[in-house]
């Protein structure tokens, strides 16, 4: 279909009221407005079916984005950030990513808020850019979402066969150390796919108390590698002074002045130092930083199953809440470890006894003379992979089900299967992502351990890819936005959802049109050069498979075949169903009813405190 301007100019403006349910037609023909389904009682539901439950409260989709954003990319991760850059390099790495993810959530939630669609992800690009961009953002979403559970299984089997051994202490978990990672990855892959079974209900009230778990641990952590570096030690510990910022000083530095560059099997190749080892180091820290944050964007693609859909500001909370709750977390996170470890500790440097002793946070309880709480930190991290591999195949699952909705999923007997739903669950499109996260048994041990974990990397690139198409999608948007107010053949709520700067538009950032180019450059240096290693040595074809290419080449030529000009001519820059906000009175903003030091003004604070606490 051409792309026609006149066609995106006919929108149904929403003030938080449902319509008419119209479903996906195959091959995506039919824009997915599933927003449009009232949240029926759950006793009148249909228990089989094709249609995914509303359900799922704001509360539930803040809880969720965050569980499945905290895990052991920041818990085990960031004890590599601090010896390759730094403690300076490592905060700025932090900062830098944040920012970009943050344009990134920025980009999405307008969008979502707007035009509360089904799988915002995969249908925005549908729209505003090609249907074929769509279709491979589908399918690389949830291939590398489904990879990346897998490997939190493999995190949890190594967290169990936890070991510490620095010649002072010796901390172990005996039976870890003596079950095969085969047995424990089969026990937590039927957990995890079990819990993906539950209602949505029952699994977000889950999520919520996960994600509450994690947010009290991740900040009493912080606070107390704090108080680590600034009370005097226990008779126990490794040092006899307070640390203060003893590392951050000669003979350590702020910023680590050098890099080495080192081959597959470890070996270091090529050592450099000053200026450029300080880059190499900061850089090479940006795509394990990048892991860390990935799970922000569960975000929006919870939109199928929220109950507040069509509220406009429940997506406008939700997306500024998770940004500046792991950016600031993280970043905490990471800078008061730099208080307490040295950037020189072999187990940060690759001299580690297991997995979880590479921990800073784990090195920092023992050299304080905790040995306790590093077996409890332990514990956390296992349970922390554990609900991130969870929430990672929920994701996995809703996009494979939303890619069936839309007939992208092969033959019609597969496809039939993909989208049924029992009680509002996708239970084949469960079993079918639980089958390909069996590439966890990879992980065990070897080289086919090793080639997971390229794997992995890979589908970090592919989020990077997912990212960078979204903030291209966001300018395609922008425009389409601009050149509808150039019609004059509106009525003036219509009008009024174009106009970014109209009180009742739903949600936007400032400069946001700039955060999208960033985001977009951002991303696509970090995909062109990710890792310098591979600059270094010898080109490694494994690392730059065009899939993402692939699939778009793929779709195109069996839709359209070599007509070149209708390959990017299929969008519909549909603006349809937008929706406003209800009320010129907004949640978050602080605005003080009376004038001075009064009841009401206090209490407008208090709960201006809890709307962005809760």
């Amino acid at each position: 279909m051409d792309y026609e301007k006149p066609e995106a100019l006919n929108p149904q403006i929403y003030h938080h009221t449902v319509t008419g349910h119209q479903s996906p037609q195959p091959d995506g023909e039919a824009t997915l407005h599933n927003f449009d389904e009232p949240a029926a009682p759950e006793g009148r539901r249909e228990l089989r079916g094709d249609s995914l439950w509303r359900v799922l409260h704001e509360r539930h989709i803040n809880m969720i984005a965050f569980s499945g954003t905290i895990g052991n990319g920041l818990f085990l991760g960031c004890g590599r950030s601090l010896a390759s850059a730094g403690p300076g390099g490592a905060v700025v790495a932090y900062i830098l990513m944040g920012t970009v993810i943050s344009s990134v959530i920025s980009c999405l939630g307008e969008m979502t808020a707007l035009m509360p669609v089904n799988a915002p992800v995969m249908e925005f690009p549908r729209r505003f850019v090609s249907r074929g961009v769509g279709f491979a953002v589908g399918w690389i979403y949830w291939f590398a979402y489904a990879v990346l559970a897998g490997e939190q299984l493999v995190a949890v089997s190594n967290a169990i066969k936890f070991r510490y051994d620095d010649g002072k202490t010796l901390l172990n978990w005996e039976v870890g150390e003596r079950v095969d990672n085969a047995v424990w990855i089969s026990v937590f892959l039927v957990l995890v796919v079990t819990f993906n079974m539950f209602p949505v209900r029952v699994f977000g009230e889950l999520e919520y108390i996960f994600g509450c778990l994690k947010l009290v641990f991740i900040t009493t952590l912080i606070m107390m590698m704090f108080l680590l570096s600034v009370i005097r030690p226990r008779g126990d510990a490794y040092y006899t002074e307070p640390l203060g910022t003893r590392f951050w000083n000669d003979p350590y530095s702020f910023f680590n002045s050098v890099y080495n560059a080192r081959t597959e099997n470890g070996k270091i190749s090529h050592v450099m130092t000053g200026s450029l080892g300080t880059l190499l180091g900061v850089w090479t820290t940006f795509t394990g930083v990048l892991f860390s944050y990935i799970g922000m964007d569960i975000v929006a693609a919870t939109a199928a199953e929220s109950r507040a859909l069509a509220d406009v500001e429940s997506m406008k909370m939700a997306a500024r809440k998770i940004n500046l709750r792991i950016i600031t977390l993280y970043t905490l996170a990471v800078l008061t470890a730099s208080f307490v470890v040295p950037t020189d500790h072999p187990f940060i440097n690759g001299h580690a006894t297991s997995v979880s002793a590479r921990s800073v946070f784990i090195i920092a309880a023992v050299e304080a003379g905790l040995p306790k709480a590093a077996h409890f930190f332990n514990a956390v991290f296992c349970f922390s992979a554990f609900t991130c591999g969870i929430n990672s195949m929920y994701i996995a699952t809703r996009v494979l089900h939303t890619l069936a909705l839309r007939g992208q999923t092969g033959p019609e007997f597969i496809t039939r299967r993909l989208r049924a739903c029992r009680s509002g669950v996708p239970v084949r499109a469960v079993l079918a992502t639980g089958a390909l996260m069996m590439v966890a048994y990879m992980g065990r041990t070897g080289d086919p351990g090793a080639r997971l974990d390229e794997l992995a990397n890979n589908c970090t690139v592919s989020c990077l890819v997912v990212y960078a198409t979204i903030c291209a999608t966001y300018l395609y948007f922008f425009r389409t936005l601009e050149d509808a107010k150039l019609y004059g053949n509106m009525s003036e709520s219509q009008a009024a959802s174009y106009d970014r700067d109209h009180p009742l538009y739903p949600y936007k950032s400032h400069g946001q049109w700039l955060k999208g180019c960033y985001g977009l450059v951002a991303c696509i240096i970090l995909i062109l050069f990710n890792g310098v290693g591979a600059f270094i040595e010898p080109f490694n074809i494994r690392k730059f498979l065009p899939t993402f290419l692939i699939l778009i080449l793929g779709y195109n030529l069996r839709k359209h075949g070599l007509r070149f000009p209708d390959w990017w001519a299929d969008k519909s820059g549909d603006l349809s169903n937008t929706v406003q906000a209800s009320s010129l009175r907004r949640k978050g903003r602080l605005e003080f009813p009376d004038n001075g030091f009064t009841r009401e003004n206090v209490l407008t604070f208090l709960g201006w405190i809890w709307v962005w606490c809760k």
